[in-house]
C-alpha cells in the first residue's frame, strides 16, 4: 500500500494514498479515534483561532475535535451541523454539498434551535481537513444566511491541496494532493 508521512507541528502519521477519481489520490487523514492526535493539535489550532461566541462543525470528523477545542477554550456548548434531519430537530437550516471525499451530494442540516443561538453571534468553522472547501462554504451559507451569525474564521488542521494557497483559512499544515 502506497502511504504519505505527515508531520504536523511534531506529532508524525503514516496516512495510506486512497485513489478517489481515476486521476485523483489524496493521503486519507482520519482523526476518528486517535485520541493523541486530537488533543494535541487542538490546542494549537485553539491558539490561532480569533475570539468567538460558538465553535461550529460538520459531522463526523470534526466533532471530537470541536470538543477538544472547546474544552482548551472554556466554551460550555459547541454546535454540530448534522448530514440528515433528525426527528428532534426544529425547523431545520438544510444545505446541499458535496466534498472530494464523498463524491456525492449530500446535505447539511442545522437544528432551529441552534440557529437561533448562532444569530447575531461571532462564530468560526472548525474541520479537519479543508480541500474543495465545499463543506466549509455550505456550512458557512447556512449559519450566515440562515442563522444569521457572523462568521468570523475558518479553520482546520490541514488544507489539502491548492487549499493552502487560500488566506481566509486557518491551518497547521498542509497536506498535498496526488
Amino acid at each position: 500500500m502506497e502511504t504519505f508521512e505527515i508531520d504536523i507541528k511534531g506529532l508524525k502519521r503514516v496516512l495510506p494514498i486512497v485513489t478517489i477519481a481515476e486521476d485523483l489520490k489524496i493521503a486519507s487523514f482520519d482523526i476518528l479515534g486517535d485520541t493523541e492526535l486530537v488533543t494535541y493539535l487542538a490546542p494549537l489550532l485553539a491558539e490561532k483561532l480569533p475570539k468567538v461566541d460558538y465553535i461550529v462543525t460538520a459531522e463526523a470528523k470534526g466533532i471530537p475535535l470541536i470538543h477538544e477545542i472547546s474544552k482548551v477554550l472554556k466554551m460550555d456548548k459547541y454546535i454540530v451541523a448534522r448530514k440528515s434531519i433528525k426527528p428532534y430537530m426544529q425547523n431545520p437550516l438544510v444545505k446541499k454539498v458535496t466534498s472530494i471525499t464523498t463524491q456525492k451530494e449530500q446535505i447539511l442540516c442545522l437544528d432551529g434551535k441552534d440557529a437561533h443561538l448562532l444569530n447575531g453571534k461571532k462564530v468560526a468553522i472548525i474541520d479537519d481537513v479543508i480541500s474543495t472547501g465545499e463543506s466549509i462554504y455550505a456550512l458557512e451559507k447556512i449559519l450566515v444566511e440562515g442563522a444569521g451569525a457572523n462568521v468570523i474564521a475558518k479553520a482546520a488542521l490541514l488544507a489539502e491541496g491548492s487549499a493552502a494557497e487560500r488566506t481566509d483559512i486557518i491551518f497547521l499544515e498542509k497536506l498535498p494532493i496526488f
